[in-house]
């Protein structure tokens, strides 16, 4: 116990330290953290707070290596697998570090979250077999691979995705860690212990800065680092719990409930509106907790209730018999319903349902009437205060609660002016312009009684957006869509230019 304290408190000195200087050094390089469609916070927050996270846990741990009797020898009869966590943190840390600062494309961040997943497969941080209550244990064989693979960078996302509240990643990953940290102990698996208590460490260190209103936040190289050590000690934390060769998933996933539950939706919410399923909108659940009125902080502690809960479902899991086992089983799906039921998740699958089953309905009608007025006032609009007084005018022929003009993310026009929006509402967002160069976007805001828009009314929607695009193109406005590039010429056919009669130099 005394190598877990030291660690832990060498750990949070470290994490204290090193978060400010991470901090200095995000302002320094402008990685900022700029407040935009998804992002609520106000001002430019860096957000390099995840390197200093995983130095703080790596120097503690390293820490440990020269000295004997402070859980040296756990470390070095298993250093494979110490070995393939901390190298593994670190390339994920790095990869979202880069990310941070100059962006990555999602198919090349899940490409390398993948090939460090591997890497620690390959270290012996391993699914090899499932322990599940009541069933007994289901050798994975050929599928060990594939299914460590989904577990990491499942993990890795869910911590990602979560990561939209001040303080709420690191307090949800906090509780994770604890009840990891308790299930390694009672299974003897110290080497486990030892990493999350570093991790405990670091992460309550990096609260202090990253509360609300945070100072600094974690980026995606924090959320990437701790979402691969909960995944990686979930599994080799978990071995000696049930058997020597199998690993109970249900533990480590009713600590991490909460980011799990918010991933799985989200997919599930994307692929029914046909859309990309690694696409960032506001649909999570933090962000729905705001929409019901809550502020910020009372947000995250509502959610730090919710992972508690969680967590104590994994710990009688962990320590129950069957009975308990099931007890934890119904407890955790109640805790999942009523998160549902709180945040609107079956309305909403039912709204969705009825949009379908519909091809015209009250609002698309009444857009059909607003649109080609507005449209025509767009072709003859003479500057920006033209256009936005004929948004007015469809604000009330289109029946929205709001309509919002960002730029950069900032609000460059709000109807109604007032900062307030109705707590349930139905939001669609379009690009001022193409794709690519686009300087603005617009977001039409609806009461969530009147349903979602249909197919037919997205189309409206999108052609409002491009008419105020063309509008802005004439008035020269720096909302305007930027120039798009010119194509490249390419030398005519020999047949076309014998035709043509023109001449090569």
């Amino acid at each position: 116990m005394k190598s877990f304290l030291a660690t832990f408190f060498l750990a949070l000195i470290g994490s204290s330290l090193l978060t400010p200087l991470g901090r200095r050094i995000a302002f320094a390089r402008g990685i900022v953290a700029r407040n935009g469609s998804r992002h609520i916070h106000e001002g430019r927050i860096p957000r390099f707070g995840g390197v200093a996270l995983a130095l703080g846990w790596c120097l503690a741990l390293l820490a440990f290596l020269p000295l004997r009797g402070l859980g040296t020898e756990t470390i070095e009869r298993s250093t494979t697998q110490f070995m393939g966590i901390l190298i593994g943190a670190v390339l994920l840390c790095g990869v979202g570090a880069v990310d941070d600062i100059r962006g990555l494309r999602a198919h090349t961040k899940l490409a390398a979250q993948m090939v460090v997943s591997v890497f620690a497969y390959s270290c012996g941080v391993r699914i090899d077999a499932i322990y599940l209550p009541f069933v007994g244990t289901l050798s994975m064989g050929v599928f060990a691979v594939p299914v460590t693979v989904l577990w990491i960078v499942g993990i890795t996302n869910a911590v990602n995705l979560i990561d939209g509240l001040d303080g709420l990643a690191a307090g949800v990953s906090l509780f994770a860690a604890l009840t990891g940290f308790i299930v390694a102990v009672n299974a003897g698996s110290l080497l486990i212990a030892l990493s999350l208590s570093a991790l405990m460490g670091v992460l309550v260190g990096f609260l202090f800065y990253n509360f609300s209103p945070a100072r600094v936040f974690m980026g995606d190289s924090g959320s990437y680092f701790l979402g691969f050590v909960l995944a990686t000690t979930s599994l080799v934390g978990s071995v000696q719990q049930k058997t020597s060769t199998a690993v109970s998933l249900l533990v480590p996933m009713a600590a991490l409930g909460l980011p799990i539950f918010d991933t799985l939706f989200s997919m599930l919410r994307r692929f029914l509106e046909k859309r990309p399923l690694l696409s960032p909108d506001r649909g999570h659940i933090h962000h729905r907790l705001l929409e019901l009125g809550l502020t910020h902080r009372r947000a995250v502690i509502v959610l730090y209730a919710v992972s508690v809960a969680f967590a104590a479902c994994a710990l009688l899991l962990s320590f129950g018999g069957n009975w308990v086992n099931g007890t934890a089983i119904v407890a955790a799906a109640l805790v999942i319903l009523g998160l549902m039921r709180v945040t609107g998740y079956f309305d909403y699958l039912n709204r969705r349902g009825r949009s379908e089953a519909r091809i015209y309905d009250a609002l698309t009608e009444r857009l059909r009437r607003a649109i080609p007025d507005l449209l025509s006032g767009l072709q003859t609009a003479d500057d920006e205060g033209d256009a936005f007084r004929l948004l007015r005018r469809t604000l009330g022929d289109a029946g929205c609660s709001a309509i919002e003009l960002r730029s950069s993310g900032r609000v460059v026009y709000r109807l109604p002016e007032t900062a307030s929006v109705p707590a349930a509402t139905v939001r669609r967002s379009y690009p001022v312009g193409p794709d690519g160069v686009a300087r603005a976007e617009i977001e039409f805001v609806w009461h969530v009684d009147d349903g979602d828009p249909t197919l037919q009314a997205c189309v409206l929607l999108q052609l409002v957006a491009d008419g105020l695009a063309r509008a802005f193109a004439r008035c020269r406005s720096e909302l305007a869509p930027a120039p798009l590039p010119d194509p490249i010429p390419s030398e005519p056919p020999a047949a076309v230019v014998a035709i043509s009669g023109i001449s090569r130099p």
